[in-house]
Formats: structure tokens, sequence, C-alpha cells
């Protein structure tokens, strides 16, 4: 595979050490993230569940949480997101652990 790569294509492979730091500091910061507010407080049961458990926080980081990096903003927010009228409602994702407040619309 790495012939081929190397005989079609101006892409040069470069292989790096294990372990070494920072090479995807996004990630890394998104998987530390995954696993401090969802896996590490879940016991699973087979792989579905682990899915599962990953789909949800999937929804609820791009859609329900704030991110610093973007000034306390929503990645992908909804419509209703600056209402100023309506009742104040909790969304739950995996069984109450991660929560999103948000008020209905009017």
């Amino acid at each position: 595979m790495r012939e081929f790569i190397e005989q079609n294509t101006d892409t040069e492979i470069i292989l790096l050490p294990p372990k070494s730091p920072n090479l995807n500091a996004y990630m890394e910061r998104w998987f530390r993230s995954l696993k401090s507010e969802c896996l590490d407080r879940i016991i699973f049961f087979g792989r579905q569940s682990l899915e599962n458990a990953v789909g949800e926080y999937v929804k609820h980081y791009h859609a329900e949480r704030n991110h610093q990096g973007l000034g306390n903003q929503l990645i992908d927010p909804s419509d209703n997101v600056n209402a100023v009228a309506g009742k104040i409602e909790c969304r739950e994702r995996l069984g109450g652990m991660l929560k999103y407040y948000h008020r209905r619309a009017a």
C-alpha cells in the first residue's frame, strides 16, 4: 500500500513516533471531554450501548453545549436560542447526565 501511494501521488508518508504530544490537539481535547463528561460515568453492555452513548454526546456537544473558544456560543444553535419569552425547559440526554436548558418558543 505504501508503494502504491508514493508512486501515484505527490503525497509523502511521514511516520510519527508513538505517544508524540500535540499531534492533533483539537481531537485530543475533544476526546478528553468525551471521556470525562460521558465515558467515565457509564458502564457499557456491548458495542451498541457505547455507540449510542457517543452518538448522544456528539449531538449534545454540537447543538447544546456552550464552547469557550466560540465566546460561549453554540456550534449549531437552533432558531429560538435567544428567545426572551417562554417557559424554561431542561432537555436531558443519557439519563440526565447531560443537561441542556432552553426556552420553549412562545
